[in-house]
C-alpha cells in the first residue's frame, strides 16, 4: 500500500473534520476525487462534503466499506459502537481503519472488530480546516509500520503529524487538541490590549492574529528554541522586556502549563468513562 494514488479512501461521517481531511488529500494530489467516497446520516453534511471535495457520496456504511481500502471513522463517539457493529462483518484484510473520534481507546475498537484488523487512532485539531493541523496518531491491532507511514503522509496534507504511544494521546489532546482555544484567547486578549491603547478593533485583531502566525512560523521554520527567539527581540531596558515582565507577573507561563495539564487529565477521565 505504497502508491496512494491507487487507493480508495472512504469516510464514514462527513462532517467538517472529515471534509477538511478529504479536501486536503485531494488538493495535494494524494488521491483523486473519484477515489474518495463518503456517507453520513445527515444529508446536509453529505451535500457539503460533495460540494467542497468533488468526491462521491453514498447512503449507508456498507457501500463505503465495500468500495474502500482506507476507512476513516469520523462519527461522534456516541455513534461509534453502532457503526463498528455494522462494519465488523464487512471488513477484510485489505482494510486500514483510521479513527478520528475523540476519547475512544484502540482497545474498544479491537474488542469490536478484532485485533487482526489494521487500526490507527488519530487526534487532529480544528486548524485542519485551514490546512494547519497538528495531529498525533497511534497504531493498533495489526497495523504495520507501512500503515503508519501512509497515515502520516495523509495527515501532512493538512498540517503536521507525529506518531506517539497511545498513552500519550491524552497529552496530545491537552496540548494541540485543545490548544487552539488557548491561542484564540491569547489573540483576543492581545487585541483587547491594542484597543486599550487606542487601536481600532479590526486593526488590533488583525495585527494580533498575524503576530501569532508569524511567531509560530519562526519557531517551525528556523528550528530555534522559542526562548532564543524571544531573547532575539528583547533588548535591555526596551519595550519587549517590559511586556514580558508584565506577563511573568501575571503568571502566563504557569497558567498555560496548567491548562494543558487540566485538559489532559479531563481527556483521561473521558476515555476511562
Amino acid at each position: 500500500m505504497t502508491d496512494s494514488t491507487s487507493l480508495m479512501v472512504g469516510f464514514i461521517g462527513a462532517g467538517r473534520m472529515a471534509t477538511a481531511l478529504a479536501k486536503g488529500l485531494i488538493t495535494a494530489g494524494f488521491v483523486a476525487a473519484e477515489r474518495v467516497v463518503a456517507t453520513d446520516v445527515v444529508a446536509a453534511a453529505l451535500q457539503s462534503f460533495a460540494d467542497q471535495t468533488g468526491a462521491r457520496t453514498v447512503e449507508g456504511t456498507s457501500a463505503v466499506v465495500n468500495d474502500s481500502d482506507v476507512i476513516v471513522l469520523a462519527v461522534k463517539p456516541q455513534q461509534m459502537p453502532a457503526v463498528l457493529d455494522e462494519i465488523s462483518r464487512l471488513l477484510t484484510d485489505r482494510h486500514l481503519i483510521i479513527t478520528i473520534a475523540a476519547g475512544l481507546p484502540l482497545s474498544m475498537y479491537e474488542a469490536a472488530l478484532g485485533t487482526n484488523r489494521r487500526m490507527i487512532r488519530v487526534m487532529p485539531n480544528t486548524p485542519c480546516l485551514v490546512g494547519a493541523c497538528a495531529a498525533g496518531f497511534s497504531i493498533g491491532g495489526a497495523a504495520t509500520a507501512q500503515d503508519a507511514v501512509l497515515v502520516e503522509s495523509m495527515l501532512t496534507t493538512v498540517g503536521v503529524a507525529v506518531q506517539v504511544d497511545e498513552k500519550l494521546l491524552d497529552a496530545v489532546t491537552g496540548l494541540s487538541g485543545s490548544g487552539p482555544a488557548y491561542v484564540y484567547q491569547i489573540i483576543e486578549a492581545m487585541s483587547d490590549g491594542g484597543v486599550r491603547v487606542g487601536l481600532p478593533r479590526d486593526v488590533a485583531t488583525k495585527l494580533a492574529a498575524q503576530t501569532v502566525l508569524g511567531a509560530a512560523r519562526m519557531v517551525l521554520e528556523t528550528g530555534e528554541h522559542p526562548g532564543a527567539l524571544k531573547d532575539a527581540v528583547t533588548s535591555p531596558g526596551g519595550t519587549t522586556i517590559a511586556g514580558i515582565h508584565a506577563l511573568e507577573s501575571g503568571g502566563l507561563r504557569g497558567t498555560l502549563m496548567n491548562a494543558v495539564q487540566a485538559a489532559t487529565e479531563r481527556s483521561r477521565e473521558l476515555g476511562s468513562s
